[in-house]
């Protein structure tokens, strides 16, 4: 793995470290969260009902935030919405304790978080390219990556150690102090101020960026080749019954969950070579395509250690892809409008999932568990195949000839000159 960027440059490192403790502390909650909605309701809807919640602040704010993004100091947003973090996970700390816990309170604060971490992902994001070279991208996504990885492994694994041994609130408390460490983390980089034509927050602004990723067929196959994949073969919300009645090995559930994280962690510690790689399209395609194969494969088995293999290597696929998406953002996205695009970004990937994962459960109900994994892989091989098909030029997508990508190659080269 490449860690020039880490060694390098001081805020990439400030960035990547708050970065990967604000995913280990909120894996902690994400794992918290449905356990102590569930001790309390009894009710598996009412744990779902928490997604919902969440989706409508992580779509408005996911978009507002990259319009702050573009407007202000990026530091600075990342500051306040970590402060806001700290007070609204706290209350959860309050609530746990009480002798009643109160299932609305997780519920508005659980919607108020998802509102402080969508306004502040597109500036944390967006940062990226600004804390390091123009020809050290590859290397910074992947460590980031590795970062994220390494936070949503642990973390469900502490969560699940605190819950058993002390309780809800303590696994709060812990989401906290990691905060409460990654802003102070962010405080300490320098300022980012917007660059000089940098649009005031506004519809008519965020508009501007939903016509411009609409408008670049590179950017268009990122997102949609991504959310075609996940609405096809999102396979997690099926785990507990295919562990259960598929493979009949219950205790077997928490290594399906985490089989994906080591795929992608994997991935990213062995990721050196995406530096050499210049069709980044391509590479989206051929691992978005071996993303749902594996899935597909997985559905077929019986043998629970070869459904693990195929789960890990399902992630990895996946995380490649990620990676170079990525890169084709960062590489490519001018820096007036980067703020903007990473809301849109957060939205493609994250709608996907959400609707591939009612997908798999309105197919399982009704043709077997089996069936809605296997061909939820292969319909994403085939439309991922479909897409690329559609969008030709991203599958020739070449950052050495792209025109965005030289363009801004000689932006940075130029701005890295005046600040040396």
């Amino acid at each position: 793995m490449d860690v020039t960027p880490y060694r390098q440059s001081r805020d990439f490192r400030l960035l990547f470290l708050a970065g990967t403790v604000f995913y280990l502390g909120g894996m902690v909650t994400y794992v918290a969260v449905p356990y102590q909605l569930y001790d309390i309701t009894g009710s598996n809807f009412v744990v779902g009902a928490v997604g919902l919640v969440e989706l409508v602040p992580l779509i408005v704010f996911g978009l507002w935030g990259g319009a702050l993004a573009d407007h202000m100091d990026r530091r600075t947003l990342l500051v306040w919405t970590g402060v806001a973090q700290v007070v609204f996970t706290g209350v959860l700390v309050v609530n746990a304790f009480l002798s009643e816990p109160q299932v609305w309170v997780i519920f508005v604060v659980a919607g108020l978080l998802s509102a402080a971490q969508s306004l502040q992902r597109p500036s944390r994001e967006a940062l990226i390219p600004r804390t390091v070279a123009h020809d050290q991208l590859p290397a910074a996504v992947a460590l980031s990556t590795a970062g994220v990885q390494v936070g949503m492994l642990a973390g469900p694994a502490v969560g699940g150690v605190l819950l058993h041994a002390v309780g809800t609130g303590w696994c709060f408390l812990v989401d906290v102090v990691g905060i409460a460490i990654a802003t102070s983390l962010f405080f300490r980089m320098r300022a980012y101020p917007p660059v000089e034509d940098a649009a005031p927050p506004s519809l008519r602004g965020i508009g501007e960026g939903l016509t411009y990723a609409v408008g670049r067929r590179d950017l268009l196959g990122t997102y949609l080749i991504d959310i075609v994949a996940m609405f096809m073969a999102m396979p997690t919300v099926l785990f507990p019954a295919f562990a259960q009645d598929v493979l009949q090995r219950p205790e077997m559930l928490g290594l399906l969950y985490s089989a994906g994280t080591v795929g992608a962690l994997i991935a990213s510690l062995t990721s050196g070579w995406t530096g050499r790689m210049h069709h980044h399209g391509r590479a989206v395609v051929l691992a978005a395509m071996a993303w749902g194969a594996s899935v597909a494969v997985a559905g077929l088995l019986y043998n629970p250690w070869l459904v693990l293999l195929c789960f890990t290597v399902a992630g990895a696929m996946d995380n490649i892809s990620g990676i170079f998406r990525s890169i084709i953002w960062h590489q490519t996205i001018p820096d007036s409008m980067r703020g903007r695009l990473a809301g849109i970004e957060m939205l493609s990937y994250s709608i996907g999932p959400i609707g591939g994962e009612i997908r798999s459960g309105l197919v399982a109900d009704r043709f077997g568990v089996r069936q809605a994994i296997t061909t939820g892989g292969i319909l994403c091989v085939l439309g991922v195949a479909a897409t690329s098909l559609w969008l030709r030029g991203f599958w020739t997508y070449d950052d050495r000839t792209d025109q965005y990508a030289v363009h801004e190659r000689k932006v940075r080269a130029e701005r890295a000159e005046l600040e040396g």
